[in-house]
């Protein structure tokens, strides 16, 4: 009796700790591990379907990555392309809407063994701050990409950025290129983020009055229109009277040099 009323309790004890335990595991969120996508699946703002791995390559070279480089994926699928990055030494992140989507990222970035580089993010486009990326890359809806221009146009200049397929509207890529080897979603679209010049600049030779469209802007110097206009990030060119002007734009100046003798030029806004 005696031992039966002190192995009895335990026994009780050991079946309530396993029953709890059982419980909260039960009610512990768990990790879709057996989860696999396909294509055409719903999402917050597209469908699901694959960048070709050939599209994501030549999107990571008209990128000219480099290991310096930090590269976010704007709705970053099962994470092909930032572990792809990140195979070849750069920092990288992923953000994607899709919970079972940004788990099956992180497996396979596991598998991979890029965890170090390649980090994935359930976030919301429209309400996440990408501002840190120096390489943008995406493969969205032409409206989803139109309401993410402004947000882009306001990163650093020098920024660059990729589509699989979709433009930005009347923001025409500074490069593209299709691949031949794909089934399909084959070319990639590149812009560099141009600096902000619109406006009126004071130069020794006079005023420089710029209008901007994107990396292409138009205007006078003096009473001297300009021609070829072009941005390419910070660096301006364009020619006035059959002379040539190259700088970088720094906030409101431009450190440049003009002529043949290349003369330094200062031009405030």
């Amino acid at each position: 009796m005696t031992a039966k009323s002190v192995v009895r309790p335990a026994c009780v004890s050991v079946l309530c700790i396993l029953f709890a335990s059982l419980t909260l595991s039960a009610q512990a969120p768990q990790a879709n591990s057996g989860f696999q996508p396909v294509v055409g699946q719903p999402g917050k703002d597209v469908v699901w379907v694959p960048t070709p791995q050939t599209t994501v390559d030549k999107m990571l070279e008209l990128a000219k990555i480099t290991p310096q480089d930090y590269l976010i994926d704007l709705g970053s699928g099962d994470g092909r392309l930032v572990i792809t990055a990140a195979k070849r030494g750069l920092k990288a992140r992923g953000i994607e809407y899709n919970q079972d989507m940004v788990d099956l990222s992180r497996r396979n970035a596991t598998a991979e063994g890029v965890t170090d580089r390649a980090t994935f993010d359930k976030a919301d486009l429209f309400v996440t701050d990408f501002s840190a990326a120096n390489v943008i890359t995406m493969f969205l809806l032409p409206d989803i990409n139109l309401r993410l221009r402004p947000t882009i146009l306001n990163m650093k200049p020098g920024t660059r950025v990729v589509s699989n397929t979709f433009t930005m509207g009347d923001w025409n890529p500074d490069e593209s290129a299709t691949v031949t080897n794909c089934p399909n979603y084959c070319t990639a679209l590149f812009w560099i983020v141009p600096a902000k010049v619109e406006g009126t600049w004071k130069l020794p030779q006079g005023e420089l009055k710029l209008t901007q469209t994107y990396q292409n802007f138009s205007g006078t110097l003096g009473t001297t229109p300009i021609a070829n206009g072009k941005l390419v990030g910070d660096k301006i060119s364009f020619e006035a009277g059959g002379v040539r002007y190259e700088g970088q734009v720094n906030g409101n100046t431009i450190q440049g040099t003009t002529g043949a003798a290349r003369t330094a030029f200062t031009a405030t806004r």
